[in-house]
């Protein structure tokens, strides 16, 4: 019965179920952008396509974006010079997936653990296809994997073998914070980088780590939740369990409802602020959502 309960794809990653991604991935139009802005600066960006990498300075002529301005040589010359940018022919891919103990947990569909591996397998699929190199960083609350980006099927296959089976550097305990500031270290500047988590102990130190992150890279959040940790069930009473304990939630208080819903919605909100101020993308996946449908 154990057995059977591991070999459950809805619980646990499993390596076929994400190989055969690669088809859904094949339908993704990776060099459209899907961008909504909003008059605060904030935006929400679906799968982006190739990146940009620096080539020359020269004057700056009406029309260039003001971000593109070279500071330094302006102020050294006295005349207002901008950056140009090329297009590169390969983007470096790094995909973060948090697989700590939070994120072994659903109510409905699969394990957030199991969906944040399915995202990560579609944007890995995604981008080999159009031509970027892939890399990642398979992390939980002992310690952490980085894949260095390479190119091929080989490098999304040894990535996904990674999600399976992690060969972790084990510590006593691992931070949100310690993770971001690996991946600060292994995430090239320029780089697109999907952080794929439910963002638990996310904190002042977390934005700051985020916040350098989205200043070198382009940095693209998904949200992984399930439907219980947004909305209680009816009244009634309610047992939990994560295999060794066990709790009963009584859902008829009111107030305690309210607090709870509250709660998630007040860590939502703290998220979607972070995101807008330093202009990060953010996208929101329940456990029963088809990734597929979140990413294109």
């Amino acid at each position: 019965m154990k057995q059977a309960v591991l070999q459950d794809e809805r619980v646990s990653v499993q390596l076929k179920p994400m190989v055969d991604l690669a088809k859904k991935a094949g339908l993704f139009k990776t060099r459209r952008h899907r961008i909504q802005s909003a008059q605060n600066g904030g935006y929400v960006s679906r799968f982006k396509g190739r990146g940009m990498e620096f080539d020359e300075v020269r004057l700056y002529q009406a029309g260039d974006d003001i971000r593109s301005i070279d500071w330094r040589v302006t102020a050294r010359t006295n005349k207002t010079h901008s950056k140009i940018f090329r297009e590169e022919r390969e983007r470096p891919i790094f995909i973060s997936v948090d697989l700590r103990p939070t994120m072994n947990f659903a109510t409905r569909g699969v394990f957030k653990s199991v969906q944040a591996s399915k995202v990560a397998a579609l944007v890995a699929w995604a981008a080999q296809l159009n031509g970027d190199r892939v890399g990642g960083q398979v992390f939980n609350q002992h310690g952490c994997q980085e894949l260095k980006p390479a190119n091929g099927r080989s490098a999304v296959l040894h990535f996904l073998n990674a999600l399976v089976k992690p060969t972790l550097s084990i510590t006593e305990s691992f931070s949100l914070e310690q993770i971001l500031n690996r991946l600060m270290q292994h995430a090239r500047p320029g780089s697109l980088v999907y952080i794929v988590s439910d963002f638990r102990g996310l904190n002042n130190h977390v934005e700051k780590q985020l916040s350098k992150l989205a200043k070198h890279c382009e940095l693209q959040l998904v949200h992984i939740y399930d439907p219980l940790e947004s909305h209680l069930p009816s009244r009634g009473r309610y047992r939990f369990t994560n295999g060794k304990q066990e709790t009963v939630l009584d859902t008829g208080d009111n107030q305690r409802v309210l607090a709870y819903q509250q709660h998630f919605k007040n860590r939502q909100q703290q998220l979607t602020t972070l995101c807008k101020k330093w202009r990060i993308s953010l996208l929101e996946c329940s456990t029963v959502d088809d990734p597929y449908e979140v990413l294109s």
